[in-house]
């Protein structure tokens, strides 16, 4: 039996953008909701299964270590740390917030360029409020963001989608690991 792969994603961006809601849901962990906001202090790590990736592999499950981030640059200290071996960023904003689009070239430069992650390894989430209506056409981002893939995110209206864009992209992450797991195999052989 293979084993199953584990996935390290960091869930990145702005201070109050909805990373823990976001997070909790992915996971699964349930945290009573619409409880006061109170900001994750440094990081919270979640960990899962996720099945049917989509990926088209045989192997479509894969562990996932999710790291909730903190959203407050007071943490920057932290960030190497964080960084180390992960496999994949998502950068959650909130796309009706003007400072948030700005933020997100900040957060892209410090955990995606410096880590040489290839697009399919990032996902960008524009996660809207409750009540925020959805404007779901892609948000005025910096110009290196737009290879990045998007995705809307509204828990009240459409969760599932929420939930199968986040597998489609593990798959690409597994996907993307396993190749590199095989270069490195090859070389070894060769």
């Amino acid at each position: 039996l293979l084993k199953m792969l584990k996935v390290k994603i960091l869930l990145i961006g702005p201070s109050e953008c909805g990373k823990t809601v976001l997070a909790n849901f992915l996971s699964d962990t349930v945290e009573t909701v619409g409880a006061d906001y109170s900001p994750t202090q440094g990081v919270r790590i979640l960990e899962f299964e996720s099945q049917n990736l989509g990926s088209g592999t045989k192997d479509s499950a894969c562990e996932v270590e999710l790291w909730d981030c903190a959203g407050d640059f007071k943490f920057e200290a932290c960030w190497p740390a964080l960084m180390k071996d992960s496999n994949g960023v998502v950068i959650v904003f909130n796309p009706d917030i003007p400072s948030h689009l700005k933020e997100a070239e900040t957060w892209y430069s410090t955990f995606i360029t410096s880590q040489g992650l290839l697009p399919g390894q990032c996902l960008l989430i524009a996660h809207h409020k409750p009540g925020s209506g959805a404007d779901t056409s892609r948000p005025q981002l910096a110009s290196q963001l737009n290879k990045l893939p998007l995705i809307h995110s509204n828990l009240e209206e459409d969760a599932e989608e929420v939930r199968q864009e986040f597998r489609r992209y593990l798959g690409n992450v597994v996907k993307t690991l396993s190749e590199s797991r095989e270069r490195e195999e090859m070389s070894i052989i060769a």
